[in-house]
């Protein structure tokens, strides 16, 4: 793909787009590529959860699965250590390397704008950010919001039920409090799931503007009308409310105040030490709470570990007296089984 106009005379950029996922990222990543910014091919293909494209690079979500394989950590992880966990791996040259090289690649052809999009995306910002620097590349970041109780219920609505309610809300809140923190300090900017479907140019526009998208700023006609096509208020199809989810009430407390706080920084613009210093605290408190969650529920996890372990003389295992998928043993079972393509998402 080649960039023509403003957009090809300007510097290089990467667009970072990062958020939960079935928050509207596939939506504005199409959108920046149909006005004019590039997605690396081959892209990964439509499906049935996501009929009109994911805006992924392929090569970028195997990458991505890759490194997160080799960390042990799953796409939607609760756990506070994966992020140390996965961070390990931008501490690694060979790998630091290999995106490195790769993205050097992208901008042949005078291609000026990349975009890149993937649910893993956050997990790696960092060594993304390495990358940009060695080549002079301007990075910005845009991190997709949408209300936590409608992305619990699309995933559960769309995927592979490895994780129940309470789990997905923990992944979401994990992910959105570390998101921010690793775009804190960066040029970034915050855009509503639903202000993207209500009207999109509004808020793409603004964002064109406020991180000097240029493929934005000069779009066509034709290209204008194109995403017109694509942004359809209908695609607005899960409206899950706290009266439809059963999550227990301090993590319900947790995802409602962070949400209160993303929600302060997209619509006041308010970069100020005494919300950081909130969202730093929410992060502590959600450890502290995901850790005395994890000490209380230690025997359900060894006697999910024992009854996956095969017996030495080839019989089989008796089964684990626990309440048929109801107990916390057996979600955990559940979630070591191979996982379909869409609930690695």
């Amino acid at each position: 793909m080649t960039q023509t106009g403003a957009a090809a005379s300007g510097p290089r950029r990467l667009l970072l787009v990062a958020g939960s996922g079935r928050s509207g990222t596939s939506v504005l990543a199409s959108t920046l590529q149909m006005l004019g910014a590039h997605i690396p091919g081959p892209e990964v293909l439509p499906d049935e959860t996501n009929p009109k494209g994911f805006g992924e690079s392929q090569w970028v979500v195997d990458f991505h699965d890759r490194l997160l394989r080799r960390s042990n950590v799953r796409v939607t992880d609760a756990r506070p250590q994966a992020w140390f966990d996965a961070g390990r791996m931008s501490t690694l040259e060979r790998v630091r390397e290999e995106l490195s090289t790769w993205l050097a690649e992208q901008y042949a052809d005078d291609v000026r704008e990349v975009v890149i999009k993937d649910p893993r995306l956050a997990w790696f910002l960092g060594l993304w950010r390495s990358a940009a620097l060695r080549h002079g590349v301007e990075q910005s970041y845009v991190v997709m919001l949408r209300p936590p109780t409608e992305v619990v219920g699309s995933k559960q609505k769309y995927y592979n039920a490895t994780l129940g309610e309470t789990g997905r809300m923990a992944s979401w809140v994990n992910a959105m409090l570390h998101t921010e923190r690793a775009t804190r300090g960066g040029r970034r900017a915050f855009v509503h799931y639903h202000d993207l479907l209500d009207d999109w140019t509004r808020p793409v526009y603004a964002l064109g503007e406020r991180l000097g998208i240029e493929s934005v700023r000069s779009a066509s006609a034709t290209k204008i009308r194109r995403v017109h096509d694509l942004i359809d208020p209908s695609l607005h199809r899960v409206r899950t409310t706290w009266d439809d989810l059963d999550v227990p009430k301090g993590l319900r407390e947790l995802a409602d105040e962070t949400w209160e706080q993303l929600v302060v920084l997209a619509d006041q613009d308010l970069e100020s030490p005494s919300l950081h210093a909130s969202l730093d605290d929410l992060r502590a408190r959600y450890t502290q709470y995901y850790e005395e969650a994890e000490a209380i529920a230690q025997s359900s996890v060894l006697a999910a570990a024992r009854q996956k372990r095969k017996p030495t003389d080839g019989s089989k295992p008796d089964p684990a007296p626990v309440p048929p998928a109801t107990g916390l043993s057996h979600r955990l079972r559940r979630a070591v089984r191979p996982r379909g393509r869409s609930d690695r998402r």
